[in-house]
């Protein structure tokens, strides 16, 4: 890789702009500063081919969400007190649609010495197999894919390209929410309970409760839930919470009248889904248009993978061989797991597959709803991941690392622009070992100062 660098003309170390000299991510300035420190590129991918790695291979979590962002945890603050007390070394957010709210994070971490990996979730409808009836990786909705990116680190300023893209998905998600929210008030209305609630009451509860700037919300089916359970607690008394719920479900709840996170649940499921009452149809861009935003974002796209998270499993990825198959045909090079909805045995088949096929891997735990599990992934019913599974996860996070390193020294990354693989390699597991080499080495660093 230290020889590739090297001898390749278009990247001569020497004749790469300083971070200094770029155009950089305003909001990273703190992190930037950081790793410059660490060493140049050239000493740093030298120092990864002798080994030099953490002592003790770090807790990692390639995968959480913050506030603004609908979240377990109410400040990044929080979030980062939580990290630190519970030992985890290295952590990725994956926000939707706005990233403001890195910088903070990437302040708060870098003063615990915990490394940060940063990225953003987005979800695309693949036509085709909406009309095949093929589910993906939401066992809700044929052809809806959620779609991550990993290292980004062009967001502030945003390329013309990536500005264009990702309004787009802005705009396009946040008419959706509008109308998903006066629907819910119209059938709260309708059962007896004047909510006063739109999208945009919508977010100004959410910036009184996370202390974020009113332009950084962009509203998620949660949101609209806990909006209106919360209003539904703020004016009604318990006794009369359940039987207005169940006028306005048409059905019968399981939920106390105490129950707050059980009601939004079913707010969401009674309400919101296809065929109810405030469903919305879909305005997701397609796969080319969220793979490319990724893309102008510095990112490696990177596949969330559901598997036993649903029963029966996802068509898509009912099994490792058709799932690997799917993401090679689309230039995906990277596949993440949320653990604690796998059993042991099928995420292990499944990692094993998709790492013998040349597929680097990660894993998260995303702390998309209120409850506030342990940070260190774990699979379901917080049984251990298997030793040999979180070596693997811990090589993705490295990977992650070195590009999201190189790209901010105007380097290649993992992927180029087109999200063609970095062409110094002549298999995918040399690749991934270079990558990884030199995300360890930075990492120990980041993690020694």
């Amino acid at each position: 890789m230290a020889e590739f660098y090297r001898r390749t003309p278009r990247t001569l170390l020497h004749e790469i702009p300083t971070l200094e000299r770029r155009s950089m991510p305003q909001i990273l300035k703190r992190f930037i500063a950081t790793i410059q420190q660490l060493g140049t590129p050239e000493t740093l991918i030298a120092l990864g081919e002798t080994g030099y790695s953490p002592s003790m291979r770090p807790r990692v979590n390639s995968h959480i969400h913050l506030p603004p962002n609908f979240s377990a945890f109410e400040t990044v603050e929080q979030a980062v007190a939580l990290i630190e007390a519970q030992g985890v070394g290295v952590v990725g957010v994956s926000n939707y649609y706005d990233f403001t709210v890195y910088g903070d994070f990437a302040e708060r971490v870098d003063a615990v010495k915990v490394f940060p990996l940063l990225g953003l979730e987005t979800i695309a409808l693949l036509g085709d197999l909406v009309l095949e009836g093929v589910k993906i990786n939401d066992p809700g909705n044929s052809g809806k894919m959620y779609l991550c990116g990993k290292g980004v680190t062009q967001f502030d300023p945003m390329s013309d390209e990536a500005s264009a893209l990702m309004s787009v998905v802005r705009a396009n998600d946040s008419a959706r929410m509008a109308v998903m929210a006066d629907r819910l008030a119209e059938v709260f209305r309708g059962a007896g309970l004047e909510t006063g609630l739109n999208a945009e009451a919508v977010k100004r509860r959410v910036v009184r409760r996370h202390g974020c700037p009113l332009e950084t919300v962009y509203l998620q089916e949660r949101h609209l839930a806990q909006a209106f359970q919360e209003v539904l607690f703020e004016k009604m008394e318990e006794d009369r919470r359940i039987p207005l719920l169940e006028k306005a479900f048409g059905a019968a709840s399981k939920a106390t009248p105490q129950s707050a996170v059980v009601i939004q649940n079913e707010i969401r499921s009674h309400l919101m889904k296809a065929g109810k009452p405030a469903f919305a149809e879909d305005t997701f861009v397609g796969f080319d248009h969220a793979y490319r935003l990724i893309l102008a974002l510095g990112g490696i796209p990177s596949y969330p993978t559901l598997i036993d998270g649903a029963t029966p499993l996802c068509k898509f990825e009912e099994s490792p061989d058709r799932l690997i198959a799917e993401l090679q045909a689309r230039n995906i090079h990277c596949a993440e797991f949320i653990p604690v909805r796998n059993s042991p045995e099928l995420l292990a088949k499944y990692v094993k597959a998709m790492r013998a096929a040349g597929l680097f891997v990660t894993a998260g735990t995303e702390h998309n709803t209120l409850d506030l599990i342990p940070i260190e992934p774990t699979c379901a019913d917080s049984v251990p991941i298997p030793e040999e599974i979180q070596e693997i996860f811990w090589e993705g996070a490295c990977v992650i690392a070195a590009h999201q390193y190189l790209v901010l020294n105007g380097l290649p990354g993992f992927v180029d622009s087109a999200g063609s693989p970095n062409p110094a390699y002549q298999t995918a597991n040399e690749r991934i070992e270079a990558f990884r080499r030199l995300g360890a080495a930075l990492i120990a660093k980041y993690r020694e100062r």
